[in-house]
């Protein structure tokens, strides 16, 4: 067990011993929000960061500093254990697959990048294809700090056949009928049954289209810090104007595109027994920690 494990249980030990039970447990569901989404944290904090101290006449241009941050940090990461390799090829997939519609969306006129950089292709800088990576971290690391559980889980096929058409209505909307309204409905049709179990000191559920709804919220605000630091603009949009809040619905739709990426490596785990609501655990479980890993130092 690696010293970034122990950290987090010595870190949940502190906070449920220093406060009450009800404020511990929504202090730590915050704590482990945080930990999981701490790739795109220290991304999103290049972006303000760099926006605040970079000059032009410096000899690497912002976008390809931002790039070989990000590559830095996924390799610390995989250096201390944070990511696995298995999490590591998933979030390529969303490397690959971001990047992909970065091209065709800059093409065609939806967003640009206005700076300057190296390492671009297609007038897309590759940095940009790490803040769908950046997702894809999250949702890897979401789902194993907090020992998610999916249940009642929709037939695969269904979900693939889903994340398939909202895919590539992002596309074919610039040629055809936007279908979006039809893919909404669905998302609720498909998964409007399915309960996503997470774990604190006990188990609590959320729906699943309701948690994917909060997150595209976030993903707006985060959208809103890329725009107004001038690291990419919507068309039509100046620095000062907020991004539309049609953005949101696009996020919600996408992030059902992300989850099912997620899936194809982390089913197993995602379909375990449904617990109970209230339900401490089988006992095999150290309420201190963040995740199932940090409780096997505890054990010891």
């Amino acid at each position: 067990m690696n010293d970034t494990r122990a950290l987090e249980l010595r870190l949940g030990q502190m906070v449920r011993r220093r406060l009450p039970w009800c404020v511990a447990e929504f202090v730590m569901f915050g704590l482990k929000q945080a930990w999981a989404c701490l790739f795109a944290g220290l991304l999103l904090g290049a972006i303000l960061v760099s926006r605040l101290v970079w000059h032009a006449d410096w000899p690497v241009a912002r976008y390809d500093a931002l790039f070989l941050f990000a590559i830095a940090v996924q390799a610390l990461f995989l250096a201390l254990k944070l990511e696995t390799w298995t999490e590591a090829r998933v979030i390529l997939a969303f490397h690959i697959t971001g990047t992909a519609m970065e091209w065709f969306k800059v093409s065609a006129g939806s967003w640009t990048y206005p700076e300057a950089g190296f390492f671009r292709i297609m007038d897309v800088p590759l940095f940009s294809g790490f803040m769908y990576a950046a997702v894809g971290s999250f949702m890897v690391r979401v789902i194993r700090v907090f020992e998610m559980r999916f249940t009642p889980y929709p037939p695969f096929w269904l979900t693939l056949a889903l994340a398939a058409a909202i895919y590539v209505n992002f596309f074919a909307h610039h040629f055809l009928p936007d279908l979006r309204w039809a893919l909404f409905a669905a998302t609720i049709l498909i998964y409007g049954r399915t309960r996503i179990w997470f774990r604190l000191a006990r188990w609590y559920w959320m729906p699943l289209p309701l948690a994917a709804f909060f997150s595209s919220l976030f993903l707006w605000v985060a959208e809103n810090i890329g725009t107004r630091t001038g690291t990419w603009l919507y068309a039509g949009q100046k620095t000062p104007e907020l991004v539309s809040f049609s953005k949101i619905g696009s996020w919600y739709l996408l992030l059902y595109v992300s989850f099912v990426t997620i899936s194809l490596v982390t089913r197993e785990t995602m379909l375990g027994p449904t617990p109970s609501p209230g339900d401490a655990g089988s006992g095999k479980h150290a309420p201190g920690g963040f995740s199932r890993e940090t409780d096997a130092v505890w054990r010891q």
